[in-house]
Formats: structure tokens, sequence, C-alpha cells
């Protein structure tokens, strides 16, 4: 429309052909820069295109990836039960011998898998998923040119699912490097290459499709999910980005038919990098350890504490001796910050905790009775087997104080020794236990239930020892104007903070 209006123009002044031309031209070339400069300054706030073709980055790739094989010899089956025979018959004897020979001479079953992993050292080592190899007897490593090797474990981590094999060579291997996954995000292409189904050097391509998913595989949750076409025998297979770099690990999938329906899930780099240098270098994972038992903050939990909002992590019981004793952080604490990073959901903490330096001193900040205090705490390193006993405590003697408070529809009593045989608590139970609950109760939708063991009330968390004292805790924060209450309680061993809504008191 433009160059119409310029044409209009110069033919009214009755200029030459040749100028109008040349003005036309000059226009279009205009036009056409204009165009390009916007597109540039637009590059960054729009997605990249998809590539014509994954070829060459295949090309480059398939051969660092490699076929998994794993055997377990079977254990034989129970020796088969011999025929009923009266009793004495001269046939026991026989058969008895004859069932055992069976037996003896029957082949042990070798039950093979398949997975798959990738070569991050051209000298020999492999990362693959710990369930791949899980139970392996012999392990074998199958190259892109079909030369098989026999692997031995490294390392393994079950709560990550990560695992490093090393073969032996006498030529390097080709080995690829990982990405940051940090910087992958929803709809940027990806690229997975794997064994699925024993059909090795497999290349499918996808987008992400989520970040940070937790689908209950394990503590440290934090998967990528992609929809490039993952199936059995894809698991620890490399996940790339575009410059072919890993950034993920293959590992799951979600699936009602057992194939892929475009929902696949992956150990992202960031996370599983530290683990499989720790598993190099020390054969295991050497996790950062907190000493704490924590829980979500809901709405009504952050109400009772007085938080703005909720988030952090509310601490339920602290380790004794742990680092987070030694450091004074104790049960109704809110951890909002962490070794500088904020805590918006309590499932952040453990994987920041984790991904810490054992003995590495950080600090941490608390939401405390109000306010914001800072502490230290050196971590210590996460125990294998963490079972800690409590400190005992005598029985209360004598009949039990019963009470109870109708507008939270509790009935409790303190803990007597017929009362810890009825709900089966051990001796070192302490507190005020819960024999009733009103089905129809605040503390029936908070899943409060007989047995349960009150040990702290309040925003201040003070202990309880008879239920004349969660009574006096419960009326002072009525007459303080109080919304919610805050509970510490017990279940089998397991402290979980409930926080129950106030009302006005019945009868």
């Amino acid at each position: 429309m433009k160059v119409a209006r310029l044409a209009a123009r110069f033919t009214d002044r009755a200029v030459p052909v040749h100028a109008l031309r040349e003005a036309m031209i000059r226009s279009a070339a205009m036009t056409l820069l204009v165009a390009m400069t916007l597109a540039a300054a637009g590059v960054s706030a729009f997605a990249r295109s998809a590539p014509d073709s994954f070829a060459d980055l295949a090309a480059r790739l398939v051969p660092a990836v490699v076929n998994i094989s794993t055997t377990q010899v079977m254990k034989r089956d129970a020796v088969p039960q011999m025929p009923q025979l009266p009793p004495g018959s001269p046939f026991e004897e026989f058969f008895k011998e004859f069932f055992d020979r069976q037996h003896r001479n029957a082949p042990a079953r070798r039950a093979t898998s398949l997975g798959s992993g990738f070569i991050i050292d051209s000298a020999g080592l492999i990362v693959t998923n710990n369930h791949v190899i899980a139970e392996a007897d012999e392990i074998s490593v199958i190259l892109h040119d079909e030369t098989r090797l026999k692997a031995e474990v490294v390392g393994r981590d079950a709560k990550t699912d990560l695992a490093v094999l090393r073969v032996k060579t006498d030529k390097p291997l080709v080995a690829i490097s990982f990405g940051d996954s940090r910087r992958a995000r929803v709809g940027d292409w990806v690229v997975a290459i794997g064994n699925p189904f024993g059909l090795g050097g497999s290349v499918t391509a996808g987008i992400i499709s989520a970040r940070a998913r937790n689908i209950n595989a394990g503590p440290y949750d934090d998967f990528i999910q992609t929809d490039a076409s993952i199936n059995r025998g894809n698991s620890g297979g490399p996940l790339f980005d575009m410059q072919g770099e890993v950034i993920g690990i293959n590992t799951a999938i979600y699936s009602p038919s057992g194939g892929s329906v475009g929902i696949g899930f992956s150990i992202p780099s960031t996370l599983a990098q530290p683990v499989i240098e720790q598993l190099v270098k020390f054969g295991k994972a050497r996790r950062g350890w907190l000493g704490v038992r924590i829980q979500t903050v809901t709405e009504e939990l952050a109400e009772s504490l007085g938080l703005d909002k909720a988030h952090g992590a509310l601490v339920a019981s602290v380790t004794e001796k742990g680092p987070a004793e030694n450091a004074r952080i104790r049960p109704g604490d809110v951890i909002l910050e962490f070794d500088g990073k904020p805590i918006d959901e309590m499932r952040e903490l453990p994987r920041i905790v984790a991904e810490t330096a054992v003995d590495k001193s950080v600090k941490v900040t608390v939401w405390r009775k109000g306010k914001k205090v800072a502490l230290s705490v050196k971590l210590g390193e996460f125990p294998e087997d963490d079972k800690v006993a409590a400190a005992g405590v005598p029985d209360n003697a004598g009949r039990p104080e019963t009470n109870q408070i109708s507008s939270l529809g509790l009935t409790m009593a303190t803990i007597s020794p017929d009362l810890r045989q009825r709900f089966k608590l051990d001796n070192e139970a302490k507190g005020v236990i819960v024999t009733e609950v009103d089905p129809e109760s605040v503390a029936a939708e908070k899943g409060v239930r007989p047995g349960d063991i009150v040990r702290k009330v309040g925003p201040d968390q003070e202990a309880v020892n008879a239920p004349s004292d969660v009574r006096n805790k419960v009326e002072a924060a009525r007459k303080n104007k109080m919304k919610t209450i805050l509970f510490l309680t017990e279940r089998d061993g397991n402290p979980r903070f409930v926080a129950l809504r106030l009302q006005k008191e019945q009868g």
C-alpha cells in the first residue's frame, strides 16, 4: 500500500519512469530491512523452530549410547511334593530318592533383562539406572558396533535410581558430557536414544512437557517429563538437548498399556551428576543430612504459626544428637531458607540438603514464634540405618485423667498401663492420648483418630502431660481470638503437626 501511494505521488509530479523504479526498490528494501530487524529482535522471545532433521545429531550421539544386558540365576524351585503314601509303605524311600534326584538335576533358571546406558568416560565408565542392574549376577554392555563387554558395578544408589558401571577396553570409547538441565524449558526439543524392547540404537524426539515432576518414585523426585517416545528398555538411556548434551536420564514411563503414551520421566542432570561423581569416587552416594522429620505447611498451619502464606518445611521432630539438634533447630520451626535457597515447598528441602556436601556449614533461616531466626548448621552424612531410640518415660500411675474438648471433638486421657496395652503404645510414648474422636468434628476432618498421642499444643509448642494442659491451651488460644490452634501429634512413632480450627465450646 505504501508503494502504491508512493507511485501515485511520483506520477502526479510527472517523474521519469526510472526514478519511480528506484524509489520503489528503495521502499521495498527498507520494508525488508525493517522486517528482518523485527525478526532478529524477536528471536529470544520465541521458541526455536523444529530442526529440519535430527540426523546429524543422532549420528554423533548414537555411538556413545550402549545396550545393557543382565542375567540373574534364579533359585531352583522347591522340591516337588511327594504323593501321599500309606504309613510304612515300601515305596516311600523310592519316591523320596526319585524326587530328590529330580530336584538336584534340574537346571537353574536364568532370567535376562535389557536396558540402556551411556558412556561418560572414554576409559569405560557407563551410567545407567540402578533398577536396570538390580539383582543381576552378570552384566554385559553391548557397544554400537556390537562389541560385547563384561561390566562391573562401580557404585549404585537406589534412592535416585542411578548406577555407574565400568568396562575394560583396549580402545578409547566415544563419550558424551552432561549439560545443565536447569536451562531446559518446557517446550524445548529433546532427543532420547536407547534400547527399547531390545531394539538398540533407537532414536526418538519430542519436547519437554513439564519440569519438577513428583511421581512418588523416591524422596528426591524432580523429574523432567517428556513426550519423546520412551519404552521398556529405554531405562538408563540419555535424554539430549539440541546441543547434544545429556540433560536427563530416562527412568520411568506412565502407561496404562505398558507402551509409550507420550508421558516419560527423566532424572535431571543437575540432580544426577553430583550423585554419579560420588558413586565414582566413593562407590556410594554421600548425602548431606540435617536430621529432621518435616511436613507440608498448609494454609491452616501457616495461619496458626503466623506466616503470611503457606511455604517452607515444618519441622515435626528432630533427631537426637543430629545436626539439626546441635544447631538448635526445634520442632515447630518452619525452615524458610537453606544455604541461600528459598524453600517454597516442603519436598524441596530433602533434595537441597541431599545435594549439599557432607560437613559443610550452611545458613538456615527458620520461622519461630512469629519471627525469622538465623541459624548455622554443620551437615552430617545421611545414615543408611537411622534408628534412634527415645528416652524412657515412666508410666503414669493410678487412674488416668480424662477430659473432653467438645469444640474439637476430642476426648483425651493421660497415658496409663491399660491405655498403653489397648492402643499398643511403646514404653517411651509420652504426652496425652486421644481416646475418642467425634466423626463429625474438625479433628476427624484432619485425620486425628483414637490412639494418637498429643505431645505439644499451641503456637509456642509447649509439652502437655495431661488433658487439662490441652484444655488450658485451647481456652487461652480462644481468649486470644486465635482462629486455629497447632497440635503436635504422634502415631506409630511418626510425629505430625495438625492445625485445628477453633469453634465455640459446646456445653
